[in-house]
């Protein structure tokens, strides 16, 4: 699934392209992925609409419209968006196409159609319960050292699975969970009330760096995640734990270990997160 870094690098390309463009037509290949409102009424929503800015709120994309509406895009596992200069699409999996007035086209592509997409009105992402309900961001001003310790208080789950809760923290995904926990030196079983304050801070700081790192690399691109061009990351290349079970732990030489926590397979380095 693209996480928050992944999206953000799909957003900042699209702003740049859609901008001040306008829908002129919509092909509805798969009116199924359309979870509000029902088909034809999110067609009226978009058509004739001037595309002002490309937002993010953690995992979600969202397209803002000149009359205030809003097009949010969840891509989950598979999904993917992106802009076509020719106004031809080259995915095979295209669900719905954005043809638009300079000649482009916006291809929203979902392989396994577990992604969600919505119209909305002004003030009605309260439809969308994960986007209302979402906690602070990384690299955002409401997350910070204090945040994660007071979160972290009383809270009995595991520190793997709070982390991956969007409502307490938007944007975080099994990728840069497992990063950051093991720059942190925390293992992931630790139960989240057992983190000390300087802990906490230090996991702050990792949490922060490796969301700057996917950034700044590109994405993470293991299978499905394409950027805004159709383009893969690089930060794969990088990573320290994530998808490296038997390999050497690139700070201490222990092989690195996949557990299962909380439903989700877990790398983590057994000596340095003890």
């Amino acid at each position: 699934m693209p996480e928050m870094p992944e999206v953000e690098i799909i957003r900042r390309y699209l702003d740049t392209v859609l901008t001040g463009q306008t829908i002129m037509k919509l092909d509805l290949l798969l009116p199924r992925q359309i979870k509000w409102p029902e088909p034809e009424a999110y067609r009226a929503m978009a058509i004739g609409r001037t595309i002002q800015a490309m937002k993010r709120r953690g995992k979600y994309l969202i397209m803002e419209l000149d009359n205030g509406n809003e097009l949010i895009f969840h891509l989950r596992m598979t999904g993917r968006l992106v802009f076509e200069p020719e106004g031809e699409s080259h995915d095979s999996y295209a669900r719905l196409l954005f043809h638009l007035d300079g000649g482009g086209l916006l291809v929203y592509g979902d392989t396994r159609t577990l992604g969600a997409v919505y119209a909305l009105a002004p003030g009605e992402r309260w439809r969308i319960h994960g986007l209302a309900e979402m906690g602070p961001e990384p690299l955002s001003p409401e997350f910070t050292p204090e945040y994660l310790y007071q979160l972290v208080q009383g809270k009995k789950t595991l520190i793997k699975s709070l982390l991956l809760n969007q409502k307490y923290i938007g944007g975080i995904g099994n990728i840069y969970d497992d990063e950051a926990l093991f720059l942190a030196g925390i293992h992931p079983q630790r139960r989240a009330s057992t983190l000390t304050q300087e802990e906490c801070q230090r996991l702050y700081g990792t949490i922060n760096s490796v969301i700057e790192a996917g950034i700044r690399d590109g994405g993470t691109t293991f299978r499905d995640y394409q950027n805004g061009e159709g383009g893969h990351g690089s930060h794969q290349e990088h990573l320290f734990v994530y998808n490296r079970k038997g390999q050497p732990c690139r700070k201490c030489g222990t092989p690195i270990e996949k557990i299962t926590v909380g439903g989700r397979g877990t790398h983590y380095c057994p000596r340095c997160q003890k």
